[in-house]
């Protein structure tokens, strides 16, 4: 609190900040990207690991073996769709009930706040449709979703056709504690908020929609799965949701294991998971992962119909199929039973996923870096701005200075100008001691406290009872003394010199008109009494005859005050 209550200490420190702020931001700029760049390599990351019990085996057995219906039904799909121009929601809902789902209907419209320069149009309105399997073994207490969103532009036809089957194949299975909906949404993202604001009953985005007609349980997880083409290559995991959520780290090492388990390719921002951590390649390509993953959580749009749940607080991913890598072709059968995997180990969950990290950035699948090792970097990263609006800050204080005092050095500081009437509004600059750290002089008078009050008709710019010690940045009242016969103070006229009383060989003082001196004038009384009080010693002649003086000065001060009005000292009836 010294350095910065002390207004000498105080402008040295924001000279230093000053001369170096630029090195400093340099140097903290290079910090943040160094350690950032260094996430990357096996130090600073760690594998992933499963922290929910209850998902830590995967000894299950899948048995999904419907491809043949799943490619059947995406035919089917791709037909009606062309037939109708829209989605065909009567086929969808007769090929689910023929499957034993309770299946429902939500139409939805929105009117958009830009027009949709493609279909030339301001309100999109679109129909939902869900099936709900429900579990033999439970209440309807929790549910778990499987969705697949269809845009005016992709079909995606084979997920519609694979979940179909996969709907077909839950049906016959005894083992599910959890209900199950299947839901397929019209205009990707709009039917998937539509049906989520009627699911929770909320209204966040005004879009008009129908209640829904029947509900299952507190949805615990939900996958969304798009498909290109019957054959896949790899399977490429989605995790950035709306301004950048990410679902729970258990979710995407649930998927990774049944991948490795199934022996499917998956991808992670559409590229290969390194192989050789010890050479320069794995590093590199790592540090493109976590670049793109970086990039796609700032710019804050969901990249996917997952990121939409995310905000409901119900952990989601989505899984793409992708057709490029021609060495490595997979058919609907080894995604169904991926999928069948995963929704048998989140049938086992007896609350909601919390054990893992939910702020973490992923150089691959394998591996990731938590909170507590990427946070210095950004802290670095953001140290720059600090500086900068440090540098401002102290710039326009800076500024603020008078012209006079800016140009004076940093020991020594004029006393402001009285303002009109005697009132002296600016910073007292040292003169009572409470911010040079010099002895505060207690007193009544205006000359004791404030000698800078006193001559308020004297020019401004000129110390007129007051002297300045450059060294110790202490300020030490001087009194005035006016000749003991001077009983007409407007005998001196401006200019003259009024040679200082009580001591011999002292010297004089340019007056400028005594009649403007406060206090009474008359015969024997030459302006105010503190006036014609003894001079303080000067600053470096120690404490003791500068409390002498003091002792002096008060006593000569009660003495005057009894001469003045005697009876006021005697003690009352």
């Amino acid at each position: 609190m010294g350095l910065l209550s002390d207004p000498v200490r105080r402008r040295a420190l924001a000279r230093l900040v000053l001369r170096l702020n630029a090195p400093l931001c340099v140097l903290s700029y290079v910090a943040g990207i160094a350690w950032f760049l260094a996430l990357a390599f096996p130090p600073l990351t760690q594998r992933t690991y499963m922290s929910e019990n209850a998902m830590g085996s995967t000894m299950v057995e899948e048995q999904f073996a419907a491809g043949d219906r799943a490619r059947s039904l995406a035919r089917d799909f791709t037909a009606h769709r062309r037939k109708s121009g829209a989605l065909p929601v009567a086929w969808l809902e007769r090929t689910m009930r023929s499957v034993g789902l309770e299946v429902y209907t939500q139409s939805f419209s929105r009117k958009l706040p830009f027009p949709d320069e493609t279909h030339e149009r301001y309100m999109v309105s679109g129909i939902n449709v869900y099936g709900i399997l429900r579990a033999p073994r439970a209440a309807s207490t929790e549910s778990l979703v499987l969705t697949v969103p269809c845009g005016p532009d992709s079909t995606n036809s084979q997920a519609v056709g694979l979940m179909l089957a996969l709907a077909a194949h839950f049906r016959g299975q005894i083992y599910w504690a959890k209900d199950i909906i299947f839901l397929v949404t019209e205009h990707d993202l709009l039917g998937t908020e539509a049906w989520l604001e009627a699911y929770h009953d909320v209204n966040v985005t005004g879009m008009q929609s129908s209640p829904l007609q029947g509900r299952a349980g507190a949805i615990q997880a939900a996958v969304a799965l798009e498909l290109s083409s019957d054959v896949v290559t790899s399977l490429d995991v989605v995790v950035e949701g709306l301004n950048g959520q990410l679902p729970n780290l258990d979710l995407l090492n649930l998927f990774q294991t049944f991948c490795q388990k199934g022996g499917l390719l998956c991808t992670l921002q559409g590229k290969l998971q390194p192989q050789d951590w010890t050479s320069i390649d794995g590093p590199l390509q790592s540090v493109q992962t976590l670049l793109l993953m970086v990039l796609q959580q700032a710019s804050g749009r969901p990249h996917g119909a997952h990121g939409l749940f995310l905000r409901y607080r119900v952990e989601a991913l989505t899984l793409r199929g992708i057709n490029s890598f021609r060495q490595y072709k997979y058919d609907l059968v080894a995604v169904g039973k991926a999928l069948e995997g995963m929704f048998r180990k989140l049938n086992h969950l007896l609350e909601r996923l919390h054990q893992s990290f939910f702020f973490y950035l992923l150089p691959a699948l394998s591996r990731f870096v938590s909170i507590g090792l990427y946070m210095p970097a950004a802290g670095f990263l953001l140290l720059v701005l600090g500086l900068k609006a440090l540098e401002l800050w102290m710039q326009l204080h800076e500024a603020g200075v008078g012209p006079e005092e800016a140009g004076k050095t940093p020991g020594s500081s004029p006393p402001h100008p009285p303002t009109q009437g005697g009132e002296h509004t600016g910073p007292r600059q040292g003169l009572d001691g409470a911010e040079t750290g010099g002895p505060h002089l207690p007193g009544t008078t205006a000359g004791l406290h404030h000698p800078h009050q006193l001559l308020s008709g004297l020019p401004t710019g000129r110390q007129h009872g007051a002297c300045c010690c450059r060294h110790q940045a202490l300020w030490t009242p001087a009194a005035l003394h006016c000749p003991a016969g001077a009983d007409e103070p407007s005998s001196y006229t401006p200019g003259q010199l009024v040679p200082v009383a009580g001591a011999s060989g002292s010297t004089a003082l340019p007056g400028r008109g005594l009649a403007a001196l406060p206090g009474r004038t008359g015969p024997g009384r030459a302006g105010a009494s503190h006036l014609r009080l003894p001079a303080l010693p000067a600053a470096g002649s120690g404490p003791l005859p500068l409390l002498a003086a003091l002792l002096e000065r008060a006593l000569l001060e009660v003495t005057e005050a009894a001469r003045s009005s005697p009876r006021s000292l005697l003690p009352r009836k």
